[in-house]
């Protein structure tokens, strides 16, 4: 267990200045980071997405959600969870994305859209940015 925010702010940008590795994703200034505990800074290190996907030749969504978008968006495209329902069609494309979130958030939002069964919503998520701002401040993490 950290004893302070302000340490733990410390240890965050220690550990981001002195890495050289180009597949780090970089953390958001820490004034923005706050946490209480340890389990918190994993999720405040570890920036995640909602995102989903639209297959045009099935005319279908798939919804989601991740810790490193860039990836699990190629992992869809090539297929490497054969029997999952997107390794059968690699014509996926990004219908829409929020950015920026921690993971239960992501989660959370990944879990509202899937329990709205709706086409309509999804559409609206995209024509509408104000949809996409209100879950993302619904769902965060209160202190």
């Amino acid at each position: 267990m950290f004893d302070s925010n302000a340490r733990v702010a410390e240890l965050v940008d220690a550990l981001v200045s002195n890495t050289s590795d180009s597949n780090i994703v970089s953390v958001r200034p820490r004034s923005r980071v706050l946490f209480t505990d340890s389990h918190d800074l994993l999720f405040s290190i570890s920036m995640a997405a909602f995102y989903i996907l639209y297959s045009p030749s099935l005319d279908r969504f798939y919804i989601g959600s991740c810790v490193n978008l860039k990836s699990r968006i190629q992992e869809h495209l090539h297929a490497r969870y054969p029997k999952s329902f997107t390794s059968n069609f690699g014509d996926w494309e990004i219908y829409l994305s929020i950015n920026e979130l921690t993971y239960p958030q992501a989660r959370a939002i990944e879990s509202h859209v899937k329990r709205m069964k709706s086409r309509t919503y999804i559409y609206n998520l995209k024509k509408y940015q104000e949809i996409s701002e209100s879950l993302k401040t619904r769902y965060a993490i209160k202190k």
